[in-house]
């Protein structure tokens, strides 16, 4: 695997092949391997044992970070008493460390992809888009042609497709294409424009320009669906009676 920023500065898997990353997970990776430390503790520290460790070991992988000052490279590997032990071309010899960088460096290319189906998080969107339908907000008020729609019925399929998260992924849309969705969020208005597939008991999501697929939670869907079947006309308030 390869991780590299973009020009947001967000972290992006580019290989083996070009996909979204998980910025908390690549960010919690790196300042475990900055972070890490040999174990030099009396039951340790004989630099022979964790050699012969090393050795005997099976490899958990290769770590390198890149940045101005170059490229170091930490090579780790699990021994036999279950233990981790690195070897890195920033200092000589091989060193048993922290269990948690082991089980990072170990870790699958799921493990670190961006699971969330948009990206807007917690930015207020300006547009939003069910099925061709176009709700526009514009200070607190969110209308579709002439007409006004309430925002709180709105705001609950916001806060719904914020959550939409994948179970897993697979390599191929399946089933009956049942909704799509755009999103215009913050300052840069950036647009987010997804599909979504019903496939059997499940449903199937894809970004609009990338291959990847997310298969997502059916109650999920189910729950979003009834959120949209609840988006309803602005009421204005009743006047107040005067006393």
């Amino acid at each position: 695997m390869e991780f590299g920023k973009n020009a947001q500065g967000d972290w992006q898997i580019t290989k083996p092949k070009p996909l979204r990353a998980d910025n908390l997970q690549v960010d919690d990776l790196i300042r475990k391997l900055k972070d890490a430390k040999m174990d030099l503790t009396s039951a340790n520290a004989d630099p022979k044992a964790a050699t012969e460790q090393f050795a005997s070991g099976e490899k958990v992988g290769t770590a390198s970070t890149t940045d101005n000052m170059g490229t170091q490279t930490v090579e780790i590997h699990k021994g036999k008493d279950n233990s981790y032990y690195a070897k890195s071309s920033a200092v000589t010899g091989i060193y048993k460390v922290a269990g948690e960088i082991g089980d990072s460096v170990g870790k699958g290319i799921d493990d670190y992809r961006n699971k969330k189906l948009f990206d807007f998080g917690f930015n207020d969107p300006t547009k939003l888009e069910i099925n061709g339908m176009a709700y526009q907000k514009a200070g607190d008020k969110w209308t579709a042609g002439s007409a006004q729609y309430d925002a709180g019925s709105l705001q609950s399929v916001i806060d719904k497709l914020r959550d939409l998260s994948a179970t897993k992924f697979s390599d191929k849309m399946g089933g009956a294409q049942t909704l799509t969705l755009g999103i215009t969020s913050g300052d840069n208005h950036r647009y987010e424009k997804v599909a979504i597939n019903k496939d059997a008991d499940a449903y199937d999501a894809q970004r609009d320009g990338e291959p990847a697929v997310y298969v997502l939670d059916a109650k999920n869907i189910d729950d979003l669906q009834k959120a949209i079947s609840g988006i309803k006309p602005y009421k204005a308030p009743a006047p107040e009676k005067k006393k």
